[in-house]
């Protein structure tokens, strides 16, 4: 597996353009230079098997690598026996999708522990997961990797120590480490190569090398207030508030780390995508020529 980037859903160009369906998109992207493809079901999985085939025959043709974003209102750490039951539901949703488009990847938010303790809701986190995956597997979706997400509001599971440890209780399991959120929460921290380097120890020391290795990333700047996350921004928008790209690429070169980079910019997710990739490519270009 190479590092491969690209973008969440469509940038507004890609509808500027004049195209007006997601099955346009792998040629699109793979256009610009870009290999990856992150199909969104934040607001439920709508696409028909027929879509979903075709759409995949459409990466595959095109050497685009595809993602889903699983339904936003799963949570994984709720105690209601009803909203588990759904959590579940949609997982399975979006595996069946994945299988049909031969996407390899589902992001999975992490839940909120709402009234309960944060240790209690990580609990119940590792319960709800270990029967998705049990489903998932007897379902005919053992295929399809699971990718816990990183979230971006205080109140709200998902730091980096708490996914990597749901993602503990099963070796398939993959964290979505979304640097905006981490950033948001963490009050901008995600400034210089040291920041990246604590995080990435947190993941490998729990994880392992290889996990680290073939990590999700999400990445964008973001907006944030005392609380976390308020806004996405395009990166031409960002105020100075981060995440820093540019020492991220410096120490995902370093590493020899091959995640697939998923960016969720505000409407230049594509572009911003591309200048990522650029800035990655020179970086592995000039280590190579030093060495």
């Amino acid at each position: 597996m190479a590092i491969k980037f690209g973008p969440a859903g469509n940038a507004e160009s890609f509808f500027e353009q004049g195209n007006k369906s997601s099955l346009q998109a792998p040629e699109w992207i793979a256009k610009m230079g870009l290999d990856a493809y992150e199909y969104q079901c934040g607001r439920g999985v709508k696409i028909s098997d027929d879509s979903a085939q075709k759409l995949g025959e459409e990466a595959a043709r095109c050497g685009i690598s595809l993602s889903i974003h699983a339904p936003y209102y799963i949570n994984i750490a709720t105690p209601e026996a009803e909203k588990q039951d759904n959590s579940v539901r949609y997982v399975l949703q979006s595996a069946h999708a994945a299988k049909m488009m031969g996407a390899e990847r589902i992001v999975v938010h992490m839940g909120a522990a709402g009234k309960q303790t944060r240790a209690v809701g990580i609990d119940l986190s590792k319960r709800l997961v270990h029967r998705m995956l049990k489903e998932t597997r007897e379902d005919g979706y053992g295929g399809v990797t699971i990718c816990l997400e990183t979230m971006g509001k205080v109140n709200q599971l998902g730091t980096v120590a708490e996914t990597v440890d749901v993602c503990s209780i099963d070796d398939s399991l993959l964290p979505t480490v979304d640097f905006g959120h981490v950033n948001a929460r963490e009050q901008g921290i995600l400034t210089t190569k040291e920041a990246y380097e604590d995080l990435f120890s947190v993941i490998e020391n729990k994880l392992g090398f290889d996990r680290l290795k073939r990590m999700h990333v999400h990445f964008s700047k973001i907006e944030f207030t005392h609380m976390g996350e308020k806004k996405h921004l395009k990166f031409e928008e960002d105020p100075g508030l981060g995440p820093e790209y540019e020492p991220l690429a410096e120490l995902i070169v370093k590493r020899g780390l091959e995640p697939v980079i998923i960016c969720e910019s505000a409407g230049t997710q594509a572009e911003d995508a591309l200048k990522m990739k650029e800035i990655y490519v020179k970086m592995k270009q000039n280590t190579e020529a030093v060495d």
